[in-house]
């Protein structure tokens, strides 16, 4: 197979979990992969940022650096989706929340046929690795509700950690600008009803350094994302 998939990574205030990811995509997936996308806001810490410019000039014919015009996650996603030119992009985290081990089986997924390979954390027991126990039974609760109310069989709605057909990125017009847009970009396609989608147990484990850019508060703004694209024609 050619190089055929596109691999996008938010940075904010990763430093040695992005090179580390970067390492295990390439040294598991070099030959499928033909670009990766390390995206950085003008908040983006100085140390991320010499982090995210070595690794340019360590791979130069596959790494390459972009900055971000919209706000927030959701903004710096869709930034980037539209400079990806693989056949599949993923979209994943750099602070090894995300398994990067878990990419060669989403590519492979993908493209056995399917158009979004999602990846789910609910699917195995024992998924999470220092997960607050209160926000689990919460995101468990609203996995549940908003599965039944989609009516897909889906476990795991909110997770940024996913493979696209890169056309569907490209043809489905996004608007959550925050972390929510993680919700959006899988309720959509499910909306739509016209696209062959799956997904894979993975893993989570909580970051070892930086912190994280999705306050509590915010975790509030998917119900109305989630209502909103539910009354949708």
């Amino acid at each position: 197979m050619p190089k055929n998939t596109s691999i996008v990574l938010p940075v904010i205030n990763e430093t040695e979990s992005l090179k580390k990811t970067i390492e295990i995509l390439l040294s598991e997936n070099r030959e499928k992969i033909k670009e990766i996308i390390i995206i950085v806001d003008k908040i983006t810490s100085k140390e991320s940022l010499a982090v995210s410019e070595n690794m340019v000039s360590q791979y130069p014919e596959i790494v390459r650096l972009q900055r971000q015009r919209r706000k927030f996650l959701g903004g710096a996603l869709q930034d980037a989706f539209e400079q990806c030119s693989g056949e599949y992009s993923v979209m994943m985290a750099s602070d090894l929340e995300t398994n990067p081990h878990d990419v060669k089986k989403m590519i492979e997924t993908a493209e056995s046929g399917y158009d979004i390979v999602a990846t789910s954390r609910w699917i195995n027991q024992n998924s999470f690795n220092g997960y607050n126990p209160l926000k689990l039974l919460l995101n468990k609760i609203f996995q549940i509700f908003f599965k039944s109310l989609y009516r897909c069989n889906l476990t795991d709605l909110t997770y940024g950690f996913r493979i696209y057909n890169t056309q569907i990125l490209k043809e489905i017009k996004w608007e959550e600008l925050k972390h929510p847009f993680l919700l959006e970009s899988i309720l959509k396609p499910i909306k739509l009803k016209k696209y062959k989608i799956t997904e894979i147990p993975t893993t989570w484990k909580a970051r070892t350094e930086g912190i994280s850019q999705n306050t509590f508060w915010t975790n509030f703004i998917y119900f109305r994302t989630g209502f909103k694209i539910l009354l949708y024609k």
